[in-house]
């Protein structure tokens, strides 16, 4: 069977680095085709030059049997490949049908049809089982939703192949699933789907074969059914990798923290925090659980003093810092990985010496008076990138150009880096591959053990009730319930979460 895609000895060279060197890939017609790879490996490289973001330093790419010019994004709509990025490309105050049909309107007497954009829309949802509302505007729908209307998007410009890339990575797990469900229906449409990821469990569920790449080459290609997580794991990081937590029981110590009635609102002037208390100890991994949107990032945020309490206190160490600066919070001895890397974590346009001292550039060392000492500056970065494996090795890598697992060591080796005595850690591992998965949970556990104590906020419940000694639950922005790790079951905890046990 002829393949819909080949790519054939596809190199990409960037200045000092060669991105993707000799690919060789293949996609048949009606399959699920995963890219597998660490962060950095090259997999949105090669995909951004199929979709002609990028044009290749050498190599061909040959479309049913052709070989094709792809110069830019529109010569590869009209050759029916369609990508969906993982950051969305919409604009949030149109509507989910204008957004789709933007560009490609639907006109009637030279004004745009809406009324024929919007029956369009709802005929291809219908088709492929993306239910959307097509009059909703995009900043009012969720996450989910608004990816299900990027496709949308792809697919009313007539894709007949598809790019998803790290499609999962901002998703519920419900959301997940609903997603491969409507992966399984374009397939069964006709569709061909090449999609890039780094989670393993995801490509057992719903891909056909898998092409893993490292370090810019492809290292093997295989029938998904004829793997397993272990041997794909070992493959894309070149080496084993352990996909269990060894930690041994944690022994608490003194209260390091105290959260007593702490009232908060949220950014749309609604209650989000309702009366939370909550105490972690030195020597233990405190993980909050909870559906996303109920009091978590506000949580974290009063904490971090990025946000007003109305009522309550925070204590740390016996003082009170309810409402303190988010610098003093810092002074006080708490580190905060953000949950959104690019928003809070990262200055993009900074490099990443520049990242390193985001907190503590005016501190004696880094600093004389108002002149920067560059040097010093630089070698704490280089011991970093080297104690943190971040790629690429060159500290003075804009933090915008490193991919999204690279971004997220740059901030946890800045954050852990500052000796804490409480880590708060939001979705510390959303957006990273098993390597770095495993990097940053050894790196947690390793706070514990210095006696240091974690707050770990995360919606993957796997990940909390590996690495949490004591789970609490936030439903509605109240603690429900806490129960030591080694007691909680998914069924308990799902049931906390629901507001329905506790």
């Amino acid at each position: 069977m002829e393949p819909v895609i080949e790519m054939r000895s596809i190199s990409k060279v960037f200045p000092r680095v060669v991105a993707n060197d000799k690919i060789n890939i293949s996609v048949a017609p009606g399959e699920i085709h995963a890219l597998l790879g660490e962060n950095g490996a090259g997999k949105s490289t090669l995909m951004n030059v199929l979709y002609g973001l990028y044009q290749p330093t050498e190599g061909d790419i040959y479309i049913h049997g052709k070989k094709a010019e792809i110069t830019n994004p529109n010569a590869a709509i009209a050759m029916g490949i369609g990508m969906v990025h993982q950051h969305f490309m919409l604009i949030p105050p149109m509507t989910v049908a204008e957004n789709i049909v933007l560009g490609h309107e639907p006109r009637k007497f030279g004004f745009l049809d809406l009324s024929r954009a919007v029956e369009r829309v709802e005929e291809i949802s219908r088709r492929y089982g993306l239910q959307v509302d097509p009059r909703a505007k995009v900043e009012n729908i969720s996450v989910g939703m608004q990816q299900r209307t990027e496709i949308l998007k792809a697919l009313y410009r007539g894709a007949e192949i598809l790019i998803l890339d790290e499609p999962t990575a901002v998703l519920t797990p419900q959301e997940i699933t609903e997603l491969f469900e409507i992966m399984r229906n374009l397939i069964k449409e006709g569709k061909s789907i090449i999609f890039i990821t780094h989670k393993l469990k995801e490509i057992m569920a719903v891909s056909d074969r898998v092409t893993v790449i490292r370090r810019g080459r492809v290292v093997d290609t295989v029938r998904t059914r004829d793997t397993n997580p272990q041997d794909l794991a070992a493959k894309m990081v070149g080496r084993q990798v352990s996909l269990q937590i060894n930690k041994q029981i944690g022994v608490p110590g003194e209260k390091i923290m105290e959260l007593i009635d702490l009232y908060a609102l949220s950014n749309r002037k609604l209650p989000a925090l309702r009366g939370v208390s909550l105490e972690i100890r030195r020597g233990e991994i405190v993980g909050l659980a909870g559906v996303d949107g109920n009091g978590q990032s506000e949580l974290v945020e009063v904490i971090a003093g990025l946000r007003k309490a109305q009522s309550g206190k925070v204590m740390m160490l016996g003082r009170d810092i309810t409402n303190y600066t988010p610098r003093k919070v810092i002074s006080c001895g708490i580190s905060h990985i953000p949950e959104d890397r690019q928003a809070r974590g990262l200055v993009l346009d900074f490099n990443i010496e520049e990242n390193m001292i985001l907190e503590t550039y005016y501190q004696d060392g880094f600093a004389n008076g108002l002149i920067l000492n560059h040097k010093q500056i630089e070698q704490h970065a280089r011991r970093l990138i080297r104690e943190f494996d971040i790629r690429p090795t060159d500290e003075k890598a804009f933090a915008r150009s490193l991919s999204g697992g690279n971004q997220q060591k740059v901030i946890i080796a800045r954050e852990v880096d500052g000796d804490p005595e409480l880590l708060i850690a939001a979705q510390p591992t959303r957006g990273l591959d098993v390597g770095a998965i495993e990097f940053v949970h050894k790196r947690i556990v390793g706070q514990r053990d210095r006696g240091k104590a974690v707050l770990l906020v995360s919606l993957d419940l796997d990940e909390i009730m590996a690495l949490s000694d004591r789970i609490a639950v936030i439903y509605e922005g109240r603690i429900v319930g806490a129960v030591s790790a080694s007691e909680a079951t998914e069924e308990m905890l799902g049931l906390m979460m629901a507001g329905a046990a506790g």
